[in-house]
């Protein structure tokens, strides 16, 4: 909004700030840091009052989660509430690729809404069913990639692999909404020990926000021989507003959770990623950064799998953070080390940019 109001004036005097999308990626962690921080007290009471129970807590999971009960959930609302402030104060709402990526976000939050307020209002894991979930997921993440992929194009990108792009056609259409509901559910999955999801998320985005910076500029990409996406640049600042809001949010998460994100929050930071990713053709490069996730997600569809066939389990509980715990490791313990693997991966993922 202030960008396209600069634009419009010519960016005179101070304004001339708005053309760099250093002022603006840093207004955006800011503006979204400080708003998080201001509504956080005031958004969790109200949480509590709306939900009393909080979010039902596993009866068949670690023991010492059962002292989580009566926290709150839905802290995803002051993460997409920060992020929503900072993206449009800050973004050129002209480009169709940040109105893709607010499409995912905020259409995935709506659905992790739902789903969240059903729990908390039957008091139970059920939720919505998982079938209807996946079906608005999809719907919703197959317009985001038509809206990306008439701008840019249908060509998978390799990594390590400067000219290796084969044109996928409507498969990639297919391919893009694939990523972005995965990887929604990948960080949904994550989302179970305070802090847990949220730290890697925060340095995936700003990994990404590196990527997309780079791939919007044209002597950058041709340098690293990465795909020039233009306009792509301006979802660094989407992925600011992601950190500063994921910071902000991290304060009231940090253990003990004085509230919890739910599935409101990570369905739709999970969705942002995907949706982020697809637009700079590093999809492939998604799942490097963003490992820790994928391994979560992975460790489910194996314990499923095995258990169904066999009636035996791969791992002591899923997801795998889970496992650790049940191993005799500390919640602190399983977070912190997660969120180094989180770090360790995301160098490796930006490695890649100039490994072709």
């Amino acid at each position: 909004m202030l960008y396209v109001l600069a634009e419009m004036m010519g960016f005179p005097g101070v304004l001339n700030l708005l053309r760099y999308l250093s002022f603006r990626t840093g207004g955006a962690v800011t503006t979204a840091l400080i708003l998080g921080l201001l509504i956080g007290p005031r958004f969790i009471g109200w949480l509590r009052v709306r939900q009393g129970k909080g979010q039902p807590i596993r009866a068949d999971g670690p023991a010492t989660h059962l002292a989580k009960v009566g926290t709150p959930t839905m802290g995803g609302l002051m993460i997409l509430t920060s992020l929503g402030v900072s993206s449009l104060l800050w973004m050129d709402l002209k480009n169709p690729y940040v109105w893709a990526c607010i499409l995912v976000t905020f259409g995935f939050g709506a659905i992790g809404f739902m789903d969240d307020w059903d729990k908390v209002r039957k008091n139970s894991h059920a939720g919505v069913s998982g079938r209807i979930r996946l079906l608005g997921e999809f719907v919703i993440a197959f317009v985001a990639a038509w809206i990306i992929a008439k701008n840019n194009g249908t060509e998978l990108y390799v990594p390590f692999f400067s000219s290796f792009h084969p044109n996928l056609g409507i498969f990639y259409i297919v391919f893009a909404a694939f990523t972005m509901v995965a990887f929604g559910n990948a960080v949904n999955l994550t989302d179970g020990l305070d802090g847990l999801a949220t730290m890697p998320v925060i340095i995936a985005s700003v990994a990404f926000m590196v990527i997309v910076y780079l791939a919007g500029n044209a002597k950058f990409a041709v340098y690293l021989g990465i795909p020039h996406v233009p306009g792509a640049g301006d979802l660094a600042i989407f992925c600011g507003g992601i950190v500063g809001a994921g910071l902000a949010f991290l304060w009231f998460n940090a253990p003990p959770a004085a509230v919890f994100m739910g599935d409101t929050g990570s369905l739709a930071l999970g969705g942002a990623l995907g949706a982020i990713a697809v637009t700079a053709h590093h999809e492939i490069v998604l799942g490097i950064i963003g490992g820790l996730f994928v391994v979560e997600a992975m460790s489910v569809i194996i314990q499923v799998f095995f258990y169904k066939r066999t009636g035996k389990r791969v791992f002591r509980m899923a997801p795998i953070h889970h496992h650790f715990e049940q191993l005799g490791w500390a919640e602190a313990t399983v977070v912190i080390r997660f969120w180094i693997i989180s770090f360790v991966l995301a160098l490796a993922g930006l490695a890649t940019l100039k490994l072709r």
